[in-house]
């Protein structure tokens, strides 16, 4: 779908006359002075070439402004924890969505929770010029941009429908003049659609989960441990999760 830009022309004309204000400048007699065809072959050569130019870019600027398809932006969930968590609040009113919004909503909340107290347990074990602070620092920013990712596909798929068809769809109503088999069929829609919300989830239980575990085994680093960071169980765990996803990405 093209967008039409109503702007698009005047930015067109905009375009043309920076060119020939330009080309007045450089060949009017009374400035520049640069002459076609007069004694200076290289007064003439410029002379050709900015004009060559010139007629590239207007031709290159009406293809662009005019002629060149524009895609429509199309509307995809912020990336920012406030607007997912706004998101989520619309679905709190749907009843077959309630349950699973609320988990949702509370997994971010425990996010930027646990991911605080990393951050200030991290401050106090080590310096944040230190190697170990910053590997910590970078696996926990990626962890929560996992726990992001999820949550993101979590309002990708409750997009697809708009929140008054979800009483129909989760099968609280079923009109008498549905088949068997369309109800099998809309039952197992049904199943499927749920079964990977809570997939997603699931996934943000386990991350939560793994941080606990970092916190609790940063707490009990010592000064005396020489354990690289790379080898704390639960570091390796978190980088395996990191790698796996991007992988499948």
């Amino acid at each position: 779908m093209v967008e039409l830009n109503r702007y698009r022309p005047v930015k067109l004309l905009a375009v043309i006359a920076g060119v020939v204000i330009l080309n007045i400048a450089v060949l009017s007699p009374g400035l520049l002075a640069v002459e076609i065809g007069g004694t200076d072959a290289v007064e003439t050569a410029a002379a050709v070439t900015l004009l060559f130019i010139s007629l590239l870019v207007v031709l290159y600027a009406s293809y662009a402004l005019l002629l060149k398809p524009q895609a429509v932006q199309t509307a995809r969930p912020s990336a920012l924890p406030d607007d997912y968590a706004n998101e989520l609040e619309k679905y709190k009113k749907v009843k077959a969505l309630k349950s699973d919004a609320v988990l949702a909503l509370d997994q971010l909340d425990r996010m930027d929770k646990k991911k605080n107290a990393l951050t200030r347990l991290l401050a106090q074990r080590f310096d944040p010029g230190e190697l170990s602070y910053r590997k910590f620092h970078t696996v926990i920013s990626e962890v929560e941009k996992l726990l992001y990712l999820n949550i993101r596909g979590i309002l990708g798929k409750l997009c697809l429908f708009e929140p008054s068809e979800f009483s129909l769809f989760a099968g609280s109503r079923t009109p008498a003049q549905f088949t068997d088999k369309l109800i099998e069929r809309k039952t197992a829609l049904y199943n499927d659609f749920f079964a990977s919300i809570k997939a997603f989830l699931g996934a943000n239980e386990e991350i939560l989960l793994k941080l606990d575990q970092l916190l609790l085994e940063i707490s009990e680093l010592d000064g005396t441990s020489d354990l690289p960071v790379e080898e704390i169980p639960c570091m390796q765990e978190l980088s395996a999760l990191i790698t796996q996803t991007k992988l499948y990405q």
